[in-house]
């Protein structure tokens, strides 16, 4: 590696757009299946305003300003917090960098967790967990009561309830909302599932005279 390059490691799928005096940064996320991303970033001129008019060059070397942006992401959880990101020494981390980091953010997430764990003994609130710890949760892999994943939503488009985005048949209508996948589901029509338990109510008709009997019109004289 350059004196004029750095490489930025992040082991989450957390990115961070960062702004500062010498630039805008976007530390990008680690895919899904990948063990880690890079972010490369370069050495900077800053500008110190000496006043009168007069201005004095900064040269920002590249791993300064690496060191600059992990500081600010890794600090933004308080004390001893640890996000995952970090400056390898080399063009790429090595195994044992990659290690150590490992076992900072599991350690950091695991207090997390524990926090949370207090919190929600405490009040049994959603509204007092935060992102942060859910983002803990999920990345270790760890059930809790207080960690829920909310679902999205969208609206029946004939009953206008709300109902689930992936569903195919509404289940308060029955009304076909997802129609390549209720015709793997096999629903051609609208869905009647619970029909067999709708009542089926018959209008009442006019009643057949007995045999042998005289129809007697409406507009007749009844004799007596």
């Amino acid at each position: 590696m350059t004196q004029d390059t750095a490489s930025i490691v992040n082991l989450t799928e957390q990115s961070w757009i960062l702004q500062r005096s010498y630039g805008a940064y976007a530390v990008s996320a680690c895919e899904k299946g990948t063990p880690y991303s890079l972010t490369r970033v370069i050495s900077r001129i800053a500008y110190m305003d000496l006043g009168d008019k007069r201005t004095m060059e900064v040269h920002i070397t590249a791993r300064e300003v690496a060191e600059d942006l992990c500081r600010e992401i890794n600090a933004d959880g308080g004390d001893e917090s640890f996000f995952g990101v970090f400056v390898a020494k080399g063009e790429e981390p090595t195994e044992a960098e990659l290690a150590e980091a490992h076992e900072r953010l599991t350690a950091f997430y695991q207090r997390l967790i524990s926090a949370a764990d207090r919190e929600w003994e405490r009040s049994h609130s959603h509204l007092f967990i935060n992102d942060v710890q859910r983002r803990a949760a999920k990345h270790l892999g760890v059930e809790k009561e207080w960690h829920y994943q909310p679902h999205e939503t969208t609206e029946c488009v004939a009953c206008g309830e709300k109902i689930k985005s992936h569903v195919a048949v509404c289940k308060v209508c029955g009304a076909i909302v997802n129609k390549e996948k209720a015709a793997k589901l096999e629903f051609s029509t609208r869905a009647s599932v619970n029909a067999s338990a709708v009542p089926v109510v018959v209008a009442p008709g006019p009643v057949a005279p007995e045999a042998g009997a005289k129809r007697v019109p409406a507009s007749a004289p009844v004799s007596r």
